[in-house]
């Protein structure tokens, strides 16, 4: 079973031949440093970078890419080696993030010869840092283990070689950059990068949020550039591409497949395309609303011409032009309009094919996929926890996916909301919608999960969610009874902190292989319902320890709450909701896209009406987690 290893774990390495792969989403530097007992880096000969990309035992990428494979032989390491460590940095020039708070989180596989995967590690909490380490191979009594470090440099590269002691390290940085740099082109212009929004909104409840997640593999057909306008791009303007020529015609293109991007396996595949489906809509819009905002400020324009000059203000000549100017108009809305139905077409062909052919963790609760689902025996890449749309076609859905396992906690949104779905429910409607949503998002992580790989407690303080965890609890899925009361709250809140706080001792220690017999080795998941009813402050306090410290070492948070109903606290609560990924029980226009920031309409996940799927799925999920623990 592959490990998902958190920052600070270890795990053996079954051989000395590996290849690590790299993810990112955009564009980087790979590199290695070989390191001695103490992890100091001897010197240039001991880096292997772009402009040197062979080393004793080590071979890395010689160009900048999104996805990277490094070749390694521990076996061949000098003996003086006893750590390897694998470097990312952001290119410098060329457009792309200055930082990888601004950018997907980097994702890193450590393989078997045979090309299994040993380990995986997702780089997260990354923010103002331009290099970071991502893992380091070491030996440690004879053996070989990798570990997830995770560690970033706000100085950059030049820092992080510092750091492991290398000489002239600003100089060997510079070197680096320098031969990973890529030749000048010498025709054509160069592309603008996607914009993304560097932060997210101070208020959830109030503003977009934006979804961090960039398909590592995929390079999107890119749409249709505005005519320039003479002036400089203003700071809301969408970033423009040069004029490139005209699209072959749709008969023409190929007919899209299911699972055509890149990746090992077809789960890894189909996500990445889902990704990559997600940022064409984007792009496609967002040239077409560039396109249609340069047509209505060109009539605007020529329109205030006219009326400037007293010679053509009235008569034959004013009139002919303000008919000219309207046609040109015309003639531009109808050419974007045709360029994104084109577009929209194709998506929407793409969309047809895959998704009948998405598996259980990523299809809609209406695929026959479900029907004959069986508890896995790894955990999928990511979960669809909705879908989202653009109100140009707002037929054509993407699915939300998110990276498994979860980086941040979530938050079902239970309050009155802002759109007119929410308007038209009252509040009682709208909070059994919430913990209905908050249930199959929990049914759905359940089911992404090998049998007992996730244990779920649930807080029902006043037990007014007892029909709603109905289906968790017949079913046998639940670790407990849910918590009732002050004092359920109580420990089940001390017994999370407690397990928080002895697995970050285990990591900073390097003892993770060393906990307690019976230890159990799974994730938890805390459904908490009715926020803050049943919480003191000490339970306040837990919580938002959890929601902090508990993803990092496999402790996940899903809040069902009305954030008006905690306005006593104040601004005490403000870093917990930020915290969260908000999700809404009706339709909403609350997360953004980190390309060009729309504000896109999720969809959160129904079960279709009458339908036994939720309790079929939990069934299975309850049956193998007795029958494989009891």
């Amino acid at each position: 079973m592959t490990a998902e290893l958190v920052r600070g774990q270890n795990h053996p390495l079954p051989d000395t031949r590996l290849e690590l792969r790299v993810s990112a989403g955009h564009p980087v530097v790979a590199g290695a440093t070989l390191g001695d007992e103490q992890g100091r880096v001897a010197g240039a000969e001991w880096i292997a970078h772009p402009g040197a990309p062979v080393r004793p035992g080590v071979e890395v990428p010689g160009e900048v890419a999104a996805e990277h494979r490094i070749a390694v032989d521990l076996a061949a390491l000098p003996d003086a080696v006893h750590r390897l460590s694998l470097l990312l940095a952001l290119p410098q020039g060329g457009g792309g993030p200055a930082r990888f708070g601004t950018a997907a989180a980097p994702f890193v596989t450590v393989a078997d010869p045979a090309g299994g995967a040993v380990a995986t590690y997702t780089i997260t909490g990354l923010d103002q840092e331009s290099a970071v380490v991502a893992l380091e191979l070491y030996r440690r009594q004879g053996v070989w283990k990798v570990r997830a470090v995770g560690q970033g440099y706000e100085g950059g590269l030049a820092d992080l070689l510092a750091d492991q002691g290398a000489p002239a390290a600003a100089d060997l940085a510079a070197a680096v950059l320098h031969a990973a740099a890529p030749a000048p082109a010498s025709t054509g212009a160069p592309v603008p990068p996607p914009l993304v929004p560097e932060t997210a909104p101070a208020d959830p409840s109030s503003s977009t949020t934006t979804i961090s997640y960039a398909h590592p593999g995929r390079r999107p057909a890119a749409p249709p550039a505005a005519p320039a306008t003479g002036r400089d791009a203003g700071a809301g303007d969408v970033p423009r591409r040069p004029a490139e020529p005209p699209a072959p015609a749709a008969e023409s293109r190929p007919a899209p497949v299911a699972g055509d991007a890149t990746g090992w396996t077809m789960d890894e595949r189909l996500y990445n395309q889902v990704w990559g489906m997600f940022e064409d809509l984007a792009r496609t819009v967002a040239a077409y609303r560039s396109a249609r905002d340069f047509a209505d400020n060109r009539l605007d324009r020529a329109i205030d011409q006219v009326l400037a000059d007293p010679s053509s203000r009235v008569g034959g000549a004013g009139d002919a032009a303000r008919a000219a100017a309207r046609a040109t108009h015309e003639e531009l809305m109808d050419r974007a309009q045709e360029v994104l139905d084109r577009d929209l077409a194709q998506l929407t062909a793409e969309s047809e094919v895959v998704e009948p052919a998405l598996p259980v963790a990523y299809a809609r609760w209406d695929n026959p996929a479900w029907h004959a689902y069986r508890s896995p025996e790894e955990p999928p890449m990511a979960v669809r926890l909705g879908d989202l749309h653009l109100p140009e076609r707002s037929a054509l859905r993407v699915p939300f996916l998110v990276r498994l396992p979860l980086e941040r906690g979530l938050w079902v949104d239970s309050g009155p909301g802002r759109t007119s779905a929410a308007g038209l429910l009252d509040e009682a409607e709208l909070r059994r919608l919430a913990l209905d949503s908050a249930v199959a998002h929990t049914a759905r992580l359940l089911a992404a999960h090998p049998a007992g790989a996730l244990t779920v407690h649930v807080i029902d303080p006043a037990g007014g969610g007892a029909a709603a965890f109905a289906p968790l609890v017949e079913t046998g899925v639940l670790a407990a009874p849910p918590a009732r009361g002050a004092a359920g709250v109580t420990d089940v809140l001390a017994q999370l902190t407690e397990r928080v706080d002895l697995l970050q001792m285990a990591v900073r220690g390097d003892a993770s292989e060393d906990l307690p017999p019976g230890f159990d080795p799974a994730r938890q998941l805390l459904v908490v319902h009715d926020f803050p009813h049943g919480f003191d402050d000490r339970a306040v306090t837990r919580l938002r320890y959890l929601a902090d410290e508990g993803p990092s070492v496999g402790v996940h948070l899903l809040m069902v709450a009305d954030r008006a109903d905690a306005a006593a606290y104040g601004p005490v609560l403000d870093p917990l909701w930020r915290s969260l990924l908000r999700l809404t029980p009706v339709p909403d226009d609350h997360l953004a896209d980190p390309w060009v920031g729309h504000a896109w309409t999720y969809e959160p996940p129904t079960i279709p009406p009458g339908s036994a799927v939720l309790w079929q799925v939990l069934g299975q999920v309850g049956e193998a987690r007795r029958r494989n623990f009891g």
